[in-house]
């Protein structure tokens, strides 16, 4: 879908004829989502400007996704979307700037563009220049990538105080150890859902760090006054932000640690209860098997006590042991 951004806020439309429309000079934005070849190759036609294809900003090396050719700054990053799914992904985003128009390549639905259209888009405002829709694009895009970081934050804090809860609010009874399992393992997920999001949000942060930087410095020339701070201080928030998610990294690594150890804990002491279990069953057994041989020498055969003789003595092998394990803090 190509849909056209007049110098005029607000002005966004569809162009009726791609094999025969020209594009009317004041058009400041082209935006292409999940473009077909009919509109790249209008694109092409009436700017005379390459429209990158999914594999072009697919490629990770700096002199793919960061060129100047003929004039027209080339630029590429991985951004994210469907963040708050259960499977985050990234897309590739392409920018083509030039001092007279902005074409953007995308090709899933991306929150931070329709911010951008819905908030700074709505109203009629100053003329729209291209550098001016990149820098507010940027802009957007920063501001996503923050919100989804303190999403992030926010989820990680949940699980720390579910995992490092304290003893004192726990109930009276212990809680089962199966439901116990069941929870850490519901927490090992979330963590790992947190750890994913938090390395693409890193990718993107990286993408838009290279971004932003290349352009400044690249067309310095003729970027409106207005818009270099704008992206000096995307870049500012691109570097906190990428401090912010290091920071979440490392406490995504450190719970995820925590939660490996309470689940080996749980498991020690299953392995605990069944070793106490089988030491205790041992002496019981071999004093009934004794006895369960009815040899006919044996002198308690005949003992109108020995049956109460025998319990008692498998009773007594038993709790022995329990004592034993009690004395020296094992149970």
């Amino acid at each position: 879908m190509l849909t056209l951004y007049h110098s005029r806020a607000g002005r966004g439309e569809r162009p009726a004829d791609l094999a025969s429309a020209n594009l009317a000079a004041n058009v400041a934005w082209l935006d292409l989502l999940n473009p077909d070849p009919d509109e790249a190759a209008f694109v092409t036609r009436t700017t005379g400007l390459h429209v990158p294809s999914i594999e072009d900003l697919s490629e990770i090396e700096s002199s793919s996704r960061l060129r100047n050719q003929n004039g027209a700054i080339y630029l590429s990053a991985p951004l994210v979307y469907r963040a708050d799914a259960d499977q985050p992904l990234t897309t590739p985003v392409g920018f083509v700037l030039t001092r007279e128009r902005l074409i953007t390549v995308r090709f899933e639905e991306l929150t931070p563009f329709s911010t951008f259209i819905n908030r700074d888009l709505a109203a009629e405002a100053d003329p729209l220049t291209s550098a001016a829709v990149f820098a507010g694009l940027m802009d957007a895009i920063t501001d996503r990538l923050a919100d989804i970081l303190e999403t992030i934050a926010g989820e990680l804090d949940v699980l720390s105080h579910r995992l490092f809860r304290s003893p004192v609010t726990e109930p009276a009874g212990r809680r089962p150890p199966a439901r116990e399992s069941a929870d850490l393992r519901i927490i090992l997920r979330r963590i790992g859902h947190s750890g994913d999001l938090a390395s693409k949000i890193r990718d993107s942060l990286h993408g838009i760090g290279r971004v932003v930087p290349y352009v400044s410095t690249l067309a310095a020339d003729w970027l409106p006054p207005e818009v270099k701070p704008r992206l000096d201080t995307v870049r500012q928030d691109v570097l906190s932000l990428g401090d912010y998610d290091a920071h979440i990294v490392n406490k995504v690594q450190l719970l995820l640690d925590a939660t490996l150890g309470l689940i080996n804990v749980e498991q020690n002491n299953i392995i605990k209860v069944l070793t106490i279990v089988s030491v205790v069953g041992i002496p019981p057994t071999l004093i009934a098997s004794m006895y369960g041989m009815n040899f006919k020498g044996m002198p308690e055969l005949d003992w109108s006590w020995g049956y109460p003789y025998g319990l008692a003595m498998i009773a007594l092998s038993a709790i022995l042991p329990l004592v034993w394990f009690k004395w020296r803090g094992w149970i």
